[in-house]
C-alpha cells in the first residue's frame, strides 16, 4: 500500500465528525495539481477538505462551502483555506466575488453527515423519538419539518412523499398525518411515527422511515433545486479539462447527476447539433459509476448507497 493511500486512510480514521466516504477515490478523481484551486462544497466535518489540503502546495487554494453552523467548528488553520458559511447554491456568485473564478476541480459530497444523524436535536434521524422534527441543515431556516408537516395542505404532503420519499402509499400516509394534526401538532418524531404507526410495516420499518424522513429533508433543504441550480453553474466555474467529483446518496441526486454530465440537461435527452453531436459542457472520466470498496463498505456502513460519478470540462 503507497504512502498516500495510508495518509488519506489514517484522516479517514482520526475524523470523528464524519467518516470521509470514498476518500481514496475523491482524491484521485479530483486530479489535483499542486498550484490549483478546488472547492469542496459540503465542509462538514472537514475530511476531504484537508485531504486536498495535504495534496496542495503553498500557492494553491481551496474554497470550502457549509452552511451549517456546526462545520465552522471543524476549520483547519491553513492560509490557503477560504471558508464560505453559506449554502452552495450560488456556487458561481460566491467564487466570483472572492476573485477566484475559474477553478481546476469542484468536490460535492451530498446529503447528510453522520454528525447531524447522531445530534437528536437536529431531528434528522428517527431513532430519538423525543426529539423535535427540525431537519434544516441551515439553522437559521425558517421551514423546519414540523412547520411543513402541520401546515402543507394533504396534497402538498403526498406530493412530497411520493416524488422524494418514492413511497406508493403517499396519499394514505398524507391523509393519516393530515387527521393526526387535527388533535394535535406534529412536532416530535414519535409524533410523525404515532400520525402513520397503521402503515408502518411489521419488517422493514428502517426502510420505511428511511424513506418518509428522507422525503421530508429533500424538501425542507430544497436540496434538488439545489442540485440543479449548482450543476447548472458547473460549466462556467471549472476552467477547461477541470474535474467535477459528485457523491449523491439517493437514486433521486445520481439521477441528475448522471443526466447532467450525459446530456448537459437533467431530462437525460442529448441535445443535438446539426451534425448529430450532443451539445454538452463536460464529458464523464468514468463509464460506471464508482462504489466503495468492500474493505471500506466494513469500516463505514454509511458508503454503502454511496455513488461517485467524475466529469472533466471539454474544451
Amino acid at each position: 500500500m503507497n504512502l498516500l493511500l495510508l495518509k488519506l486512510r489514517r484522516t479517514r480514521m482520526e475524523n470523528k465528525y464524519h467518516a470521509p466516504v470514498m476518500l481514496v477515490e475523491c482524491m484521485n478523481a479530483l486530479n489535483i495539481k499542486p498550484d490549483g484551486i478546488y472547492v469542496d462544497v459540503t465542509f462538514g466535518g472537514g475530511g476531504h477538505a484537508k485531504a486536498i489540503l495535504n495534496k496542495l502546495g503553498s500557492k494553491g487554494k481551496l474554497v470550502a462551502f457549509d452552511q451549517d453552523e456546526d462545520a465552522a467548528g471543524n476549520l483547519p488553520e491553513d492560509k490557503r483555506l477560504v471558508f464560505i458559511d453559506q449554502n452552495f447554491e450560488f456556487i458561481k456568485n460566491h467564487l466570483k466575488y472572492q476573485g477566484l473564478l475559474p477553478v481546476d476541480g469542484v468536490l460535492a459530497d451530498l446529503g447528510v453527515s453522520s454528525h447531524q444523524f447522531d445530534v437528536a436535536d437536529r431531528g434528522f434521524s428517527f431513532r430519538f423519538d423525543e426529539a423535535a422534527l427540525d431537519m434544516r441543515m441551515d439553522t437559521g431556516a425558517t421551514i423546519n419539518a414540523a412547520t411543513l408537516l402541520n401546515t402543507y395542505t394533504e396534497t402538498q404532503i403526498a406530493d412530497i412523499l411520493y416524488q422524494y420519499g418514492e413511497l406508493k402509499n403517499a396519499r394514505s400516509l398524507a391523509k393519516d398525518i393530515v387527521s393526526y394534526r387535527a388533535s394535535q401538532p406534529i412536532q416530535t418524531v414519535a409524533h410523525l411515527k404515532n400520525a402513520i404507526l397503521k402503515h408502518t410495516p411489521k419488517f422493514g420499518d428502517y426502510k420505511f422511515f428511511a424513506q418518509v424522513f428522507q422525503s421530508l429533508r429533500i424538501e425542507v433543504n430544497r436540496e434538488m433545486e439545489v442540485l440543479k441550480s449548482f450543476l447548472s453553474q458547473i460549466p462556467e466555474v471549472l476552467k477547461p479539462e477541470g474535474r467535477l467529483v459528485v457523491m449523491s446518496y439517493h437514486s433521486l441526486e445520481d439521477r441528475l447527476v448522471k443526466n447532467f454530465i450525459g446530456s448537459g440537461n437533467f431530462n437525460g435527452e442529448p441535445d443535438k447539433d446539426f451534425y448529430g453531436n450532443i451539445n454538452k459542457p463536460l464529458e464523464a472520466v468514468s463509464r460506471k459509476v464508482i462504489i466503495a470498496s468492500e474493505a471500506e463498505l466494513l469500516e463505514n456502513p454509511r458508503s454503502r448507497s454511496a455513488k461517485l460519478r467524475v466529469a472533466q470540462k471539454l474544451n
